[in-house]
This record gives structure tokens, C-alpha cells and sequence, in this order.
């Protein structure tokens, strides 16, 4: 087979990240290929895109027959938008396929140590909600195809610059589908142009929605290039931005705005970056609560994407901390984002330090302990890597929550190298903690305990959360 051969079998397997293996039965020999987003039990159509050391993948084309478990998908745009890959299941088989593709990437990590994994592992816990959960949405302007006419949603399922309308997404609320509506309609009838990835050209970037979950609070922002300044003068688009904020306070709402922003971004980079916030109505903050603690949340700080699943999360860390806790230790947070997991363990610590490289999320995670009545909690701005140097505090326990990538290896050899008793580690991309886990695992740590925590229903994402401990560390 080469590249550009059309290609129809079945999927026999079906790995993280949503990569399926397809069998396919020639007249002489039976062939498999990778084909990302075939899902194990289809029979599917594809294309042969690449093929290297003899190893072949191809692009999914059809589902020819779906598996035998699949359902109607609830959401209109399941067919041609990339965001959620598994709304055809029922949940219960998504979490099924969740659980079966993280404890394979685990149990291939420690393959000599199996039989840790058997004892830790707890079982995946599912999302409170399944629909409507997501308090945050990046939209992207573009076009569904070349020229074509604004749209305003998520990328197409294999693709890099195409953008499909979303207006009934699933994994958000009413409020995001209203937003979004108005949004793109009033751009729409402006003729204004987006922001070409490209070319580097255009106006139009992203829209963003954040919410909070218990507070009903609502901050949207427009993110736009400071090319408008070659359509319109300052005035005009003033007037545009007005009208714009005006149509989106006029829309019926469950809950209220916090704030109504633009967001100026010439970055190249095809990211949601502040290059200059200007308020347009409101406040450039919202406040949250979690676990009986507020927070208070900027646009670009970090939160997690579904409230209730967060404080099962943060439960199931704080419990795996309090395994084996002796007196009131001190307990590192590093990648402590706004700082949410360090005040939910405090209590049960002499203090907590955190580290974070964000330096707006740190100034508000030092605002919410003051919020809170908190007080053991040091936060610190800087890399993990370099920052590690300068605390001369040493830790008895350390939390690590780090970036979808995981943790820079000489960071992560400086952590174990503490040679704490315990580390509890909240992973949202299961491949980088098994490859960390061999880390670990060199340095004479062993896997206590395993679950996983199910935020995001209709895709294939799900956060994993472990407690490794020394391996002459009684069990608790």
C-alpha cells in the first residue's frame, strides 16, 4: 500500500489519543493501519497519507457501519466539528474507552511493575453533568471552506484553518450558544474579515466565554488584531465594539456579566494572548467558588473547564495527600496555576508554596488567600525549574499539577530528588504522566493509588490522578 490508496476495514483497536487500528484484508495479505478518530468496533473508509518505516497511517474518510454501542449523536455538528469525538457513545462506553486506553499507557509505562498498578488503581469517577458543563469556550472566526462566508465556532475535524458555525454545541450552556449567535451575526453584517493564520491578515480572532459555575457570573471577551486600524478610525470602531457590547446585554440570560472585554492580539501565533484589555462593560474579573472557597478569575487565568468535576478532583487530591500525612508538613503546589489546590490542603499543613510561571494567575492566587482567610500559603512566580533553587524551605509532601506536556525531565529529576514520602501528581494528558512515571519509578518510587476523573464528557480527554510513594513507605 502507498500514500494515497483508499483503504476500508475494521477497527480492532483503539489507543490514546483516539488513534484506531484498521484492519484491512487484501486478496493476499491483511494489512493494518492507524486512522485517528476511527473508534474501535467501526467499520470505516480512509485515505493513506503517510506511511514511514513500513508503518501506515491514513485519514478517516467515512464511517461506513458505526459499532455496535453507537447512538444518534445529541449535538448537529458531531459530523463535521473536531471537538468531540465521542458524543456517539453513551456515557457509560466513554468511559469505558477512557479507562481502557489510560490504564494501557500506564501499564505499559511500569510494565515491569503491573502489579502495582492491580493494587493502586481505584476506577474512573464520572462528570456530575454530561451536557452543558464547560465553563469556558475559545470560538475561532474563519470559514468553512476557502472564501467562504464568516463563521464563528470550532475547528473542522481534521483540519488546521477550517471553522464550522456552532451555534448548538452541547458541551456548553444556553448563554455560550446566545453569545456565540449575536456575536457572529453582527460581525457578519459589518463584512468585517478574520484574522488569516497564514497571510497574518485580517481582524477577527477568537471569541471567549467564561462562566462561573456556582456564581452564574458570565466575562466574555473579543479577541481582534489591531488591524482594524485600517478600516476604521478610532471612533468608528468604538461605535462598533458599543454596538456589539449593547446586542449582547439585550440577550435574556440565566445569571449575569461580569464583564464585557476586548482583547487586542498581533501575535503570530495562533493563541489567545493579551496584547491590551479594554473593558467595555463591567469588570475584567469574575468571581467562583469551589469547595466552599472563592476565586477570583481573570480571562486568561487557569480554571478548570467543568466546576463540579473540579471538586471531585481536588477531593480525590486532597485525599490521596492525607494518605499518609504525619503532623502539620509542609507541602509544595508546583504548577499551582491560581492557587485552588494549595488553599483546599492547607488546613492540613504548616504551609504550602506555590509555584507558577504565570505571573497574573500567581497575583490571584495571592489575592483569593486573602479573600479566604488563608494564611500558610506562599506563592511564587517563576519557572518550577529555576525557582526550586531559591526556596529554602524543603518539603515533606509535594502536589504536582503541570501543563498538558508534563514536567521538564530536569525538573522532574529535581522534585524526586527531594525524596519525599509521598508526591501526588493531577495529569490531563495520560501519555505524559506514563512517560514521567518511568521517572519515578528510576528514582524508588512505586504507584500507591489510581483514579481517574471524567471533566470532559464527549471527548477524549480525562484527567488521571496517582500517589507515588517511596517504595519503603508502609503502605497506608
Amino acid at each position: 500500500m502507498k500514500k494515497g490508496d483508499r483503504i476500508e476495514g475494521e477497527v480492532i483497536k483503539y489507543d490514546f489519543p483516539n488513534v484506531g487500528t484498521v484492519e484491512v484484508i487484501g486478496e493476499e495479505t491483511t494489512e493494518y493501519v492507524k486512522v485517528k478518530n476511527a473508534i474501535i468496533g467501526q467499520r470505516v473508509e480512509g485515505v493513506i497519507n503517510k506511511k514511514k518505516h513500513g508503518n501506515l497511517e491514513a485519514r478517516l474518510e467515512k464511517v461506513v457501519r458505526k459499532a455496535d454501542c453507537e447512538i444518534d449523536s445529541p449535538c448537529p455538528h458531531s459530523n463535521e466539528c473536531g471537538g468531540c469525538t465521542y458524543q456517539t457513545f453513551p456515557y457509560e462506553e466513554q468511559l469505558k474507552i477512557k479507562e481502557k486506553q489510560v490504564y494501557s499507557l500506564i501499564e505499559k509505562a511500569i510494565k515491569d511493575n503491573k502489579q502495582d498498578l492491580e493494587n493502586a488503581y481505584e476506577g474512573i469517577i464520572a462528570s456530575p453533568i454530561i451536557e452543558g458543563y464547560r465553563n469556558k469556550m475559545e470560538f475561532s472566526f474563519g470559514d468553512a471552506y476557502k472564501d467562504g462566508p464568516l463563521t464563528l465556532g470550532m475547528h473542522k475535524r481534521g483540519s488546521t484553518y477550517d471553522v464550522v458555525d456552532t451555534p448548538n454545541c452541547q458541551i456548553v450552556d444556553e448563554n455560550f450558544r446566545n453569545i456565540l449567535s449575536v456575536t457572529i451575526e453582527h460581525f457578519r453584517n459589518l463584512g468585517l474579515n478574520y484574522y488569516h493564520k497564514m497571510r497574518h491578515e485580517g481582524v477577527l480572532r477568537h471569541l471567549c466565554v467564561r462562566k462561573g459555575g456556582k456564581s452564574g457570573d458570565i466575562l466574555v471577551f473579543l479577541v481582534t488584531s489591531s488591524q482594524w486600524k485600517d478600516k476604521f478610525s478610532k471612533e468608528e470602531w468604538n461605535a462598533i465594539l458599543n454596538d456589539w457590547k449593547d446586542k449582547l446585554l439585550g440577550i435574556e440570560i440565566k445569571g449575569q456579566y461580569a464583564g464585557i472585554l476586548h482583547v487586542n492580539n498581533d501575535s503570530l501565533a495562533d493563541v489567545v494572548k493579551d496584547e491590551g484589555t479594554e473593558i467595555l462593560y463591567g469588570k475584567d474579573y469574575f468571581e467562583e467558588e469551589l469547595s466552599g472557597l472563592k476565586f477570583r478569575i481573570s480571562p486568561f487565568s487557569f480554571f478548570q473547564n467543568n466546576s463540579l468535576g473540579a471538586e471531585i478532583l481536588y477531593g480525590k487530591v486532597r485525599e490521596y495527600l492525607l494518605e499518609n500525612l504525619e503532623g502539620k508538613p509542609v507541602v509544595y503546589d508546583l504548577y499551582t496555576g491560581t492557587g485552588t489546590i494549595a488553599q483546599l490542603v492547607s488546613e492540613a499543613a504548616s504551609k504550602v508554596i506555590g509555584v507558577e510561571i504565570i505571573e497574573e494567575a500567581v497575583e490571584a492566587a495571592k489575592e483569593s488567600v486573602v479573600r479566604n482567610g488563608v494564611t500558610n500559603c506562599e506563592f511564587i512566580a517563576g519557572d518550577v525549574l529555576k525557582c526550586l533553587d531559591d526556596i529554602e524551605v524543603l518539603p515533606d509532601y509535594i502536589i504536582l499539577d503541570p501543563p498538558r506536556d508534563g514536567i521538564n525531565p530536569k525538573a522532574l529529576e529535581k522534585i524526586l530528588n527531594y525524596g519525599v514520602n509521598s508526591i501526588v501528581y493531577v495529569s490531563c494528558k495520560p501519555s505524559s504522566l506514563a512517560r514521567d512515571l518511568e521517572m519515578f519509578y528510576q528514582k524508588d518510587y512505586m504507584l500507591r493509588k489510581m483514579s481517574m476523573v471524567d471533566m470532559f464528557p464527549g471527548t477524549t480527554h480525562v484527567e488521571t490522578v496517582v500517589l507515588m510513594s517511596k517504595v519503603n513507605t508502609p503502605k497506608a
